[in-house]
């Protein structure tokens, strides 16, 4: 019998599902293996009660609140992705310096305004607010003068979003209310704290990486020290987190072996993480069944 019919048998007749709370990581580009999380929830016909997202968690969560299927999220960020990756290039030409002193940064903040890429790679339908989002979002930025996590859950959408993805150097930080914000991976990658006790099962997915890049080289270069050292922080901080608490359903993406910036790899990044996949199809049957059994 498949996964899919054992649940679907174990459900039969209950009246009441348990509520699921998804929470969605921040990892660059290991994060689209969240695209494959959120067609488990599909084929599953699952609506998480509540949804929390850090950076690239924080893009496919809005987009996933919004409504649009897994499927829809797919299509579009492969178009994105492989189709029209060269308006990003053309974002970033547009942002380089000029002179020939291509690290001299002290009179810039950043190469790009994430706001510019989001416009991009965020599907269209997604609204301007969170309380237009018929699943509930919470979105985690990091205030920069505070040195603390900032979390949105109502007001405007994108610039919340925008700031949640603000990775330093690589994005301008994102003033709201007079606030200057960055990449909420460096506060809090996996949030699934900020929904406990909301919703009777909660499902983590951590992108941060349980594994580094292969090396190509006896040293990184400083590039690749730079992005790679915000995993490092990120991939920290999980740890911690998980020792104290444990969401009901942790699943670690299996991503760690891409670099942040790898978004043109985006169909082995989804092949990869295909085997996390099918375990998180098997930890919800066994949750939902379990639950349904209880119930009955």
């Amino acid at each position: 019998m498949a996964d899919g019919d054992a649940y679907c048998s174990a459900a039969k007749g209950e009246e009441r599902r348990p509520s699921i709370g998804l929470v969605l990581g921040g990892g660059g580009a290991r994060g689209l293996a969240h695209i494959l999380m959120l067609e488990v929830f599909d084929e599953l016909d699952i609506k998480p009660k509540i949804i929390a997202g850090t950076s690239i968690g924080a893009i496919f969560g809005a987009a996933y609140a919004t409504g649009l299927s897994a499927r829809d999220i797919r299509a579009h960020t492969e178009e994105t992705l492989t189709k029209r990756f060269g308006l990003v290039r053309d974002l970033f030409a547009a942002r380089a310096p000029r002179s020939g002193r291509i690290w001299d940064l002290s009179a810039r903040t950043a190469f790009l305004a994430p706001g510019a890429l989001l416009d991009l790679i965020l599907p269209d339908g997604v609204p301007l607010t969170f309380e237009d989002l018929p699943i509930p979002l919470r979105v985690v930025a990091s205030d920069f003068y505070a040195i603390e996590a900032k979390v949105f859950s109502s007001g405007a959408l994108r610039p919340a979003v925008a700031a949640s993805m603000a990775l330093p150097v690589i994005f301008e930080p994102v003033l709201i209310d007079g606030r200057s914000l960055i990449d909420g991976g460096l506060t809090n990658p996996l949030p699934f704290d900020l929904i406990a006790g909301e919703a009777d099962i909660v499902v983590a997915i951590d992108v941060s990486g349980s594994t580094v890049a292969s090396p190509s080289r006896p040293r990184p270069t400083a590039l690749e020290a730079l992005f790679a050292s915000s995993f490092l922080f990120e991939r920290a901080i999980v740890r911690e987190k998980l020792k104290s608490h444990q969401p009901d359903i942790y699943i670690d993406a299996g991503t760690g072996h891409f670099q942040a910036l790898e978004f043109l790899k985006v169909r082995d990044i989804l092949a990869a993480a295909e085997r996390a996949k099918d375990e998180l199809r098997a930890k919800l049957v066994r949750a939902l069944a379990r639950s349904a059994s209880h119930a009955g």
